[in-house]
């Protein structure tokens, strides 16, 4: 015999198909509220993640924008205090709930840093689970967020994927000029932050896939052919070979005031080069120096609250 709390339960079921039913959502939102609060103070952790994937689902797909991102980010908090381990499961119902959201809902933005919060339990990642990071990426991709996309692709183990949103990029909004700068602002990125795998998957990728791009090595264009040799030489762990390879690049180095600071970086991470002391370089400087400074919180024990707001590290990184 059903006990009295299930019949409740069973009751507000049966006015929230009603609700569903009659369009008033509203109506039902409160009740996905109600049976969240109940199923959370029963610990029915199982029972209450369907309910607001499911809910949040219905709503967002009945452009109930601020109800369904509610139960969303409801959904995100019950993934944290059920103490779920991260999946592909749940990163791929994370992504499809986020991106039934209004990319302008301000909600969106907070539903993410959320899931990116939860997507670090049980791992060394600091910014976010890269699984989670290569999905959502796509998601941007495929609404023109071409800067967001990057972000996300940057902290996420997906070079090809990366690779081939910049060859869009660039073929839509790019100049014939700058079809190498495209690629080597992403690799030298890559590789400040230690991920030397995934710079050179998205290297060999947009030269193999930029259809104005000749095959090679070596590449008609200067700069790739400083990358092919750059990533060889990361290989060695000499360097003097580093020192003698940026020198002999000095003159395409110079098409970006940037590309010295990251290889600065780049030979602190892989050479043992000491940080140099310099002055104060501005807002360009400035605003490097804090992408540097979010890569040394990330080398530090400290905790997860390193984790970057979306809008930040874009700014960062653009």
């Amino acid at each position: 015999m059903a006990s009295r709390g299930s019949l409740g339960v069973l009751r507000v079921l049966a006015k929230l198909e009603a609700s569903v039913n009659s369009g008033n959502y509203y109506e039902a939102h409160q009740m996905y509220r109600t049976l969240h609060f109940r199923y959370l103070g029963q610990r029915k952790y199982s029972e209450l993640l369907e309910l607001l994937y499911n809910g949040s689902t219905l709503l967002l797909q009945h452009d109930q924008q601020a109800s369904g991102a509610d139960l969303g980010t409801l959904f995100v908090d019950a993934l944290v205090k059920s103490e779920t381990e991260p999946s592909q499961v749940y990163f791929e119902k994370l992504t499809n709930l986020f991106s039934l959201m209004n990319p302008t809902a301000p909600e969106r933005e907070t539903f993410l840093l959320e899931a990116l919060r939860w997507s670090l339990k049980g791992s060394d990642y600091k910014t976010g689970h890269p699984d989670f990071h290569q999905r959502i990426a796509q998601v941007f991709w495929k609404e023109k967020n071409y800067i967001m996309a990057r972000q996300h692709f940057l902290y996420s183990s997906d070079g090809s994927g990366c690779a081939a949103m910049l060859v869009e990029l660039h073929e839509e909004r790019g100049y014939s000029s700058e079809v190498d700068l495209f690629i080597v602002q992403a690799v030298l990125q890559y590789l400040c932050l230690r991920n030397k795998t995934t710079a050179e998957e998205a290297f060999h990728s947009y030269t193999l896939k930029h259809p104005k791009i000749n095959s090679g090595p070596p590449y008609f264009l200067p700069l790739l052919n400083f990358l092919f040799f750059l990533l060889k030489t990361i290989e060695t762990g000499k360097l003097a070979a580093f020192t003698v390879l940026c020198e002999q690049y000095q003159l395409s180095l110079n098409r970006d005031p940037l590309y010295r600071q990251y290889l600065d970086k780049i030979g602190q991470v892989f050479f043992n080069v000491s940080p140099p002391r310099a002055p104060s370089q501005g807002l360009f400087g400035s605003l490097l120096q804090s992408f540097f400074n979010g890569l040394e919180e990330e080398d530090s024990d400290d905790d997860q609250r390193n984790a970057p707001t979306t809008s930040h590290v874009a700014q960062e990184l653009d």
